[in-house]
């Protein structure tokens, strides 16, 4: 990747190639989402890693209208990092319900979206 691109671009142009990368230190080893420049614990060594790209709900809210509901879900990568998201073949699904991402194409170029890791579930 370029380094004359900011952390969103980049980030935005490995959903394209289809890879769920996230940042991580690589002195501390810790993780970080949503993309940007220096880590919370102001770490500036910021290396993008692959996403195991399985989690946890822990929140989810429906909106319901006329043409359908949706659902905003933030979940708890296993990294160790909070996102928030949509688990698309669902309208909900119960806390705690393990997820596993993937990525889709949507107006705005590619999102990650969410689905149950157990069938029948939600």
């Amino acid at each position: 990747m370029s380094y004359g691109k900011g952390p969103q671009a980049i980030y935005e142009a490995y959903l394209a190639q289809g890879r769920f990368m996230i940042q991580r230190s690589e002195r501390t080893g810790e993780y970080v989402f949503f993309p940007r420049i220096p880590a919370p614990s102001g770490a500036m060594d910021l290396e993008w890693v692959a996403s195991r790209g399985t989690g946890t709900v822990y929140a989810i809210t429906v909106n319901r209208s006329r043409a359908g509901s949706k659902n905003v879900a933030l979940i708890d990568l296993d990294e160790g990092v909070r996102m928030m998201s949509t688990l698309p073949d669902v309208e909900t699904a119960p806390i705690g319900s393990r997820v596993i991402a993937r990525i889709e194409p949507w107006a705005e170029g590619h999102r990650v979206v969410f689905d149950l890791a157990e069938k029948g579930a939600g």
